[in-house]
């Protein structure tokens, strides 16, 4: 990009289908991405094993919202390879200020284990990036993440890709034009992150996941 990338033009990616990355952490230039086919999870059909269930249950994790966003970006790119570089960084941040991003974030009393963050407009969560440092803390936080979308009355979850991973938990690719046109529609919802209230229990979480498929 040559002309510097602000939050309002990054939104208006965003609104367009379209989405930045940088090639490493190290090199400073950031490119918009507009996948032939993109990935999304249903927000009425998240996939929970008998495993993962059994793990929502007992965990003593404790689940919360936008505790610490700047921690959660950073460990999200705190790994081998990523496409968050400095600008990036600092490009979230504000969103997060200007309360268009968010996450949801898994903690072990001081300690935050997981999470995942993304940004918000209208009807649609973009999904960016998740990390665990425990297992399964990252399904835990897509897990609270999905049924925060289905309370609050969003319509697409935006994974940007699939992977194995995400497919196990009923993510879906779909072509490009399929995902504007559930894009344009779903922009004119009128969401609220935080409608919700507080955290759910377990017990709901379950419960809103009404497609919940129980397998290992």
């Amino acid at each position: 990009m040559s002309d510097p990338l602000t939050p309002e033009i990054l939104l208006n990616g965003y609104a367009s289908g379209v989405f930045p990355m940088a090639e490493s952490r190290e090199n400073p230039d950031i490119f918009w991405v507009d996948p032939h086919r993109r990935g999304v999870i249903p927000v009425d059909g998240f996939h929970i094993s008998r495993s993962l269930a059994r793990t929502l249950r007992t965990s003593s994790f404790d689940i919360r919202i936008n505790s610490d966003f700047s921690g959660t970006v950073a460990a999200c790119a705190d790994r081998a390879e990523t496409w968050i570089n400095a600008e990036i960084f600092d490009l979230y941040q504000e969103l997060h200020r200007l309360g268009f991003a968010h996450s949801i974030e898994v903690w072990d009393t001081h300690t935050l284990v997981g999470g995942v963050y993304g940004v918000t407009l209208g009807g649609v969560f973009f999904g960016e990036s998740m990390f665990s440092r425990r297992r399964d803390t990252s399904k835990i936080a897509l897990a609270y993440l999905v049924d925060r979308l289905c309370r609050c009355g969003f319509t697409l979850f935006d994974t940007q890709f699939v992977t194995p991973h995400l497919l196990s938990l009923g993510a879906q690719e779909i072509p490009r034009e399929t995902y504007r046109k559930r894009l344009f529609s779903a922009l004119r919802v009128d969401a609220n992150f935080y409608s919700a209230g507080a955290i759910s229990s377990p017990e709901d979480v379950l419960q809103c996941n009404t497609q919940t498929s129980y397998r290992e």
